[in-house]
């Protein structure tokens, strides 16, 4: 059979596995149903040009009319709790993108003080704890490759990281590389955003943040249920590293793209463009944001507005810290932005 027809043939099974709950599929696997390439089906699909499209669609204007019921129909969907919006009208919102992007009251989350590191968002602990072997969960028992999630370490030089000398066998010695002070290990934590969360994020300690990379990719969805079934899930996807240092040496925020949410906004980097029409698959944008004039970078301090997502997504913290750095989590559990993640 030709490609082509193999290819138009699949496009049932696609929207199958993209509109069906996951869990809904598991009976026909215990029939014997197999397909010759779950990934490979779901990937069919064109989720970088249906997210333009949603983008274009979140941006046109709604007849005053229709707003109250549109935005009932999600807010009921997705359990969004509106008495927390700056705004709680619906009627003022005056498209979708509005309504995503919405911002809570003033002082609803307040900053933990006490603790080093903090929630960015608001959301879903999906996994936490040491990196081990250069391999992070990206939900327990599925893993991704720290190298292929963050590319080549030459961004380091821009963050005056000190860089040890690399042995190409052994798996972690990326992982050695981005420890930068005896004595340190690397955590990391996974947050995922469901659509009906707030979907701003915010700086989760004090930090300057000196590098962006950003990977153009697919943007398939995040939710735990995909996330358990795709090995690797979030370096296949669209999404944009943030990296420099914190008093206790490398961090790094990783804004991770989905399914309609192809358009990541760094507030303070009007360069950065997401989601556009063509790329090439495995390559990736490098910006510094150390110049001549300024030899720190962009300095953020705990709780600072730092970006926002159109829908939900997922945010990916890797940091160094002091070996008695304990995570105060449980995975599943749900968080808010400004609540502590863990401390020394």
């Amino acid at each position: 059979m030709s490609r082509p027809v193999l290819r138009l043939r699949s496009w049932p099974l696609s929207f199958l596995y993209y509109f069906l709950t996951f869990g809904a599929l598991k009976p026909l696997a215990k029939v014997g149903w197999r397909p010759t390439s779950r990934v490979a089906l779901y990937k069919t699909i064109p989720t970088r040009l249906l997210s333009r499209a949603w983008g274009r669609l979140n941006q046109v204007e709604l007849p005053t009319w229709l707003r109250k019921p549109v935005y009932s129909l999600y807010i009921w969907t997705f359990g969004v709790n509106m008495q927390e919006a700056a705004v709680e009208d619906l009627i003022q919102y005056r498209n979708l993108g509005e309504f995503f992007r919405r911002k809570l009251k003033p002082a609803l989350r307040p900053v933990c003080n006490s603790h080093c590191v903090i929630s960015p968002a608001d959301g879903k602990i999906l996994h936490f704890g040491r990196v081990r072997n250069c391999e992070v969960e990206q939900v327990k028992g599925v893993t991704y490759s720290l190298e292929t999630f963050l590319g080549p370490h030459t961004w380091a030089e821009a963050i005056n990281c000190t860089i040890k000398p690399s042995n190409e066998e052994d798996p972690s010695s990326f992982q050695d590389l981005l420890v930068t002070k005896e004595g340190n290990e690397l955590f990391h934590c996974v947050v995922y955003l469901a659509p009906g969360d707030y979907h701003c994020f915010h700086s989760p300690t004090d930090w300057r943040v000196a590098h962006r990379r950003h990977f153009p990719g697919s943007l398939m969805s995040v939710n735990p249920g995909v996330a358990r079934w795709i090995k690797e899930l979030f370096c296949h996807n669209e999404r944009v590293v943030l990296s420099g240092e914190w008093t206790h040496g490398f961090f790094s925020l990783t804004a991770v793209g989905a399914t309609n949410v192809g358009s990541i906004r760094i507030y303070f980097d009007k360069e950065l463009r997401t989601n556009s029409p063509r790329y090439s698959k495995g390559s990736y944008n490098d910006f510094s944001y150390l110049s001549n004039n300024n030899q720190e970078g962009v300095s953020m301090r705990k709780g600072e507005h730092l970006g926002e997502f159109n829908l939900g997504s997922t945010i990916v913290l890797l940091f160094e810290a002091p070996h008695d750095f304990t995570f105060n989590l449980k995975a599943g559990q749900k968080i808010r932005y400004g609540e502590p993640l863990g401390t020394m």
